[in-house]
């Protein structure tokens, strides 16, 4: 549906339809396409179980609760309340909404700002009562669903990723990104954040090969045969991003948590019983510190060099020479780092009550740590990129 709003014609018969009715259509073409691919997956895998696994209907719960999770949601488990959202299924949610915004406003270009804000406005709202109406059906006495919460996350990233996608495919957000050195600056906080993920998956890697056999026995030990064993590297996938920022808070300095007994961070390691699941086979066996540690210390200022030559790079004749570009070069790291933070708190949650109340990384700690280390950088980075363009 999505699609098709994006190659339809600006005039004809889709021209005729009202912006409020293609926006409903268009927010409940998303929430049904997630929420059917999660469930087909859950149902292929279980097809691999040969004790016959979860039925359609347990996958399709399944599939709904992980949909929750992924937009900020809370479910009240046995074991407390679980709160960690699997970041790559709410990118996936989030491109899937921003290009609603995109069809739409392809669809009915927007004349005014009431206009646009009508279109992600119906987005927004029949999102959030999916929502709540999934909510409804998949909560359970063992998994009591957090309304509040739940709704608050759906219409925030709603808001967020429809408003993108309605403001970039109208011009309206190049009118904004045309002011002064605003465009440049931002595809520096882009390229150095992007280029911080990419190196703190490359430390996830490193550390999940280092430890295989971890891996391969806690898989083992959990069973499910092969159903098993593709479900929870289905599960590793979607919480790579949130292993990533966790990195990132252990590159930066502070370190992470996975509950109160475990920290990981180059000043020291303390480790205690954490879950079984596999992806935590990365963590270290031992309370030395892995050398992979020391080196992740290099992520933020490498991130910092590559959003400053970004800067330099973009920035135009009219808005001067290295020293507007340094400036700049320190305004792109505090962005980055304030990034980075808000990706850190994204990316942490909590697991439980009690002792797994607290994963992730801290990200105020996190974001100023970056924000000093890739300022400096960037700085450096966008002065001598300016130079060279102007040489």
């Amino acid at each position: 549906m999505v699609s098709l709003l994006a190659r339809l014609p600006r005039t004809g018969r889709a021209g005729s339809v009202p912006v409020v009715a293609l926006a409903g259509a268009a927010a409940l073409a998303v929430s049904a396409a997630a929420l059917a691919g999660l469930a087909l997956a859950l149902v292929v895998v279980q097809t691999l179980d040969p004790s016959g696994g979860r039925s359609v209907g347990d996958s399709v719960v399944l599939a709904g609760r992980l949909l929750l999770l992924a937009q900020g949601g809370e479910l009240g488990l046995d074991s407390g309340p679980l709160v960690l959202a699997p970041l790559l299924l709410t990118l996936g949610l989030a491109w899937g909404l921003s290009q609603a915004g995109r069809g739409i406003a392809r669809v009915r270009p927007p004349s005014s700002g009431a206009d646009a804000a009508r279109a992600v406005g119906t987005v927004v709202a029949v999102h959030v009562l999916l929502t709540v109406v999934l909510a409804l059906v998949v909560d359970a006495p063992g998994a009591r669903v957090g309304l509040l919460r739940t709704v608050a996350g759906a219409a925030v990233l709603a808001l967020v990723a429809t408003g993108w996608g309605v403001a970039r495919e109208s011009g309206s957000l190049d009118a904004v990104l045309d002011r002064g050195s605003t465009r440049a600056v931002l595809r520096g906080v882009v390229a150095g954040l992007l280029t911080a993920l990419a190196l703190c998956t490359g430390v996830v890697a490193v550390a999940l090969v280092s430890d295989a056999g971890g891996y391969a026995a806690l898989s083992g030990s959990l069973g499910g045969a092969g159903a098993g064993a593709v479900g929870l590297a289905g599960l590793a996938l979607l919480l790579l991003p949130n292993a990533a920022g966790a990195v990132l808070g252990l590159a930066a300095g502070p370190g992470f948590h996975v509950g109160s007994g475990t920290f990981v961070s180059v000043h020291g390691v303390t480790l205690d019983a954490v879950p079984a699941l596999p992806m935590l086979a990365a963590l270290p066996d031992t309370q030395a510190v892995p050398l992979i540690a020391f080196v992740s210390q290099a992520i933020p200022a490498l991130a910092g060099l590559v959003a400053g030559t970004a800067v330099g790079r973009w920035l135009g004749d009219e808005h001067g020479g290295s020293v507007v570009a340094g400036l700049n070069g320190v305004l792109t790291g505090v962005l980055l780092g304030v990034a980075g933070g808000v990706l850190v708190w994204i990316a942490g949650g909590s697991l439980g009550d009690g002792a797994l109340a607290e994963v992730g990384a801290p990200p105020v700690a996190t974001g100023i740590a970056i924000a000093a280390q890739s300022g400096i950088a960037a700085a450096v980075a966008a002065a001598v990129a300016r130079w060279r363009a102007h040489g």
